[in-house]
């Protein structure tokens, strides 16, 4: 009989402020069950700074399976590097992602990301979502290129939608977006961003589609202890998702 698939799916790092025994915490389990592949849906950094990016670099380095990663709202340069925030905001998550990340290569399963990640936008709050057209398609595509796989999951920062969590995500396009990846076949969106973990279905346009999001690791908590998600994919298809929470 064929052994399910586990995969851990952990946010909101935030190295600069990050919470060292829970980091430890889940290294050591990683290294004790050895899940298929690590997700991890953004806000490696606090601030995103060469120091914070080096320390998150050492620690992910250190993961004993493939990782693959999502940008957040926190992995571009802050707000008082304007200059480079509007013109490179992105070359130290990319270099992390081209040293560190790896192909999830599981028969039955794809992890598609979708950038809702903006280096500026028409309204106060930068920290929150946005999903553009050209994002969106490219997610589609994604979609589109691993329709054989039973299981297509969608990896992004901000939930698409809220999830009746304390902090929101105010996702500019993020309804439209959970539609079109519901009609496109996505079986779940997995996100981070809130700090506290959700798990709901949401029915769009006569679809359903099921969204993650994932606590944090850091200083930095809502109303939930430091946690990540435990993801364990059945022969059947079914996706049981269990909250690992730090005593």
């Amino acid at each position: 009989m064929k052994q399910p698939t586990v995969l851990y799916h952990v946010s909101d790092l935030h190295f600069g402020y990050e919470d060292r025994a829970a980091l430890d915490w889940f290294a050591a389990e990683v290294d004790r069950e050895r899940p298929a592949a690590v997700i991890c849906t953004g806000d490696l950094t606090m601030r995103g700074s060469a120091r914070e990016f080096a320390a998150a670099t050492k620690w992910l380095a250190q993961l004993p399976v493939p990782v693959s990663l999502e940008p957040g709202n926190h992995d571009v340069p802050y707000y008082h590097h304007m200059l480079r925030r509007l013109t490179r905001p992105y070359a130290r998550y990319r270099a992390l992602e081209a040293a560190l990340e790896s192909e999830i290569a599981l028969p039955d399963l794809a992890v598609v990301p979708l950038k809702t990640v903006a280096r500026a936008q028409f309204r106060l709050n930068w920290s929150k979502g946005r999903v553009s057209a050209g994002d969106l398609d490219a997610a589609l595509q994604g979609l589109a290129h691993h329709a054989g796989r039973r299981t297509r999951l969608v990896a992004c920062h901000h939930p698409l939608v809220e999830a009746d969590t304390h902090a929101t995500a105010s996702t500019r396009g993020g309804k439209r977006a959970l539609a079109a990846l519901a009609r496109a076949g996505a079986t779940a969106v997995l996100s981070g961003h809130v700090h506290d973990p959700f798990d709901k279905l949401v029915e769009l346009d006569g679809q359903t589609i099921r969204i993650i999001g994932a606590g944090t690791l850091s200083q930095r908590l809502r109303t939930s202890r430091p946690c990540f998600n435990r993801l364990e994919l059945n022969a059947n298809g079914a996706m049981d998702v269990q909250v690992r929470t730090l005593d």
